[in-house]
């Protein structure tokens, strides 16, 4: 853990900059998932901002912590996957059982961290069949975008326009991220053709957590713990750790699954989904700079996370007061780039068949027994992998 001095040596302003550029980038894209989820869910606003301090406050905290205590950048916020994953699942189940299955999820990767396993796991379930569930969770939001386009054309078309122009022109992109300009232009748009009545006087800014007790039951624990517990561990975590791994660091992979345990237990009491090593926000923590500097903007996007989570109801408040098609079209542009990195992922090569068969499922939205695709589609794709693509196996375990 290095003292005072050797932060004052190794601050460098690039790390500091790529920390706030890092939190610039969860506080657009990944804000505008929540908030679509929890809207979608027809969830209250004072959950969606008690989610919100956990996903950004509590996960600060950690993010501080182990960046400055190994001196890494180790950017700590919640797995996307498995906050789709549970927006599906409260058309199904209460929430209560929702918190009792972030809870065992918590006290599994606990355990597999404390066991040293987690590689093992990582080996064992093919990450194609992983990815094609994701991408079978989050083809929706791609989908309700083009609806959106139709339905919603005064303020989704201009959205996309601004987003898609600020990706191809790069000059100007680099000063303005395209999701950025996507955001200003609807506020733009929202200002001038729909404001929202909102009474700032009594806006409450502060923010005030919502506490659930769990509840435990068998279905919420089949549907949700063993998709959750994959998504973070295998695809979150496995995905910030092949970042970190680029640049020269090497995560401590069994202390990461650990933490990502005991802090999913935390969030959880205030309903949040599973913590997860980030792997876009670690990119651009370690895109620049001195390698010896980049912790530095770990710990840099850690407090501006703890603060964006203090004030957490206010910035909902706020958000959940603008028109629907502006959080659905957000959430849509923020999904376009990780939806190709799950197609991407699922099809490139090995356990082609098993991640199509996996996606199938997932995308019918079949539920059996009270449990929802994600967790048949998983089961469905790794059966049909190992009955058809019993080579890919084999060469898998040839790969070192």
């Amino acid at each position: 853990m290095p003292s005072w001095r050797a932060l004052r040596r190794d601050f460098h302003w690039q790390a500091v900059v790529n920390g706030l550029l890092g939190f610039i980038f969860s506080a657009s894209g990944p804000l505008a998932i929540i908030l679509s989820v929890g809207a979608g869910a027809g969830v209250p606003a004072a959950l969606i901002a008690s989610w919100v301090l956990g996903c950004f406050g509590i996960n600060g905290i950690l993010s501080v912590v182990l960046s400055w205590v190994y001196r890494k950048p180790l950017a700590f916020f919640w797995t996307i996957p498995g906050m789709v994953l549970m927006g599906e699942a409260l058309k199904r189940l209460p929430f209560e059982e929702i918190v009792g299955a972030y809870l065992l999820t918590a006290a599994l990767m606990l355990a597999l961290g404390l066991s040293g396993l987690i590689g093992r796991i990582m080996k064992a379930i093919p990450l194609a069949i992983v990815m094609a569930m994701v991408a079978g969770v989050f083809l929706r939001f791609g989908t309700d975008l083009i609806r959106h386009m139709q339905t919603d054309a005064w303020i989704a078309i201009p959205m996309v326009l601004v987003f898609v122009s600020l990706s191809v022109y790069r000059q100007v992109g680099r000063f303005v991220p395209p999701l950025i300009g996507a955001v200003v232009s609807g506020m733009v748009l929202i200002s001038a053709f729909e404001p929202p009545q909102i009474a700032y006087d009594q806006l409450h800014w502060l923010a005030d957590p919502v506490f659930t007790t769990p509840v435990f039951s068998l279905r919420a624990c089949l549907e949700l713990v063993v998709p959750l517990s994959i998504t973070v561990l295998v695809v979150q975590n496995g995905q910030g750790a092949a970042v970190l791994r680029a640049a020269g660091h090497d995560a401590p992979i069994n202390t990461v699954a650990s933490a990502c345990g005991i802090w999913s237990m935390l969030t959880a009491l205030v309903g949040s989904v599973s913590t997860c090593l980030t792997g876009p926000t670690n990119a651009i923590l370690v895109s620049s700079g001195p390698k010896d500097s980049h912790y530095i903007g770990g710990i840099t996007v850690g407090l501006l996370a703890m603060l964006f989570g203090l004030f957490s109801a206010g910035f909902t408040g706020l958000l959940m007061a603008t028109p629907g098609a502006f959080i659905v079209v957000l959430g849509g542009l923020a999904m376009l780039k990780v939806l190709q990195t799950a197609f991407q992922s699922a099809f490139k090569t090995h356990f082609s068949f098993g991640a199509l068969i996996c996606f199938l499922v997932t995308v019918s939205g079949i539920e059996i027994a009270s449990i929802g695709a994600a967790f048949w589609g998983l089961l469905a794709g790794y059966l049909a992998s190992r009955l058809y693509e019993p080579t890919d196996f084999k060469a898998a375990k040839e790969t070192p």
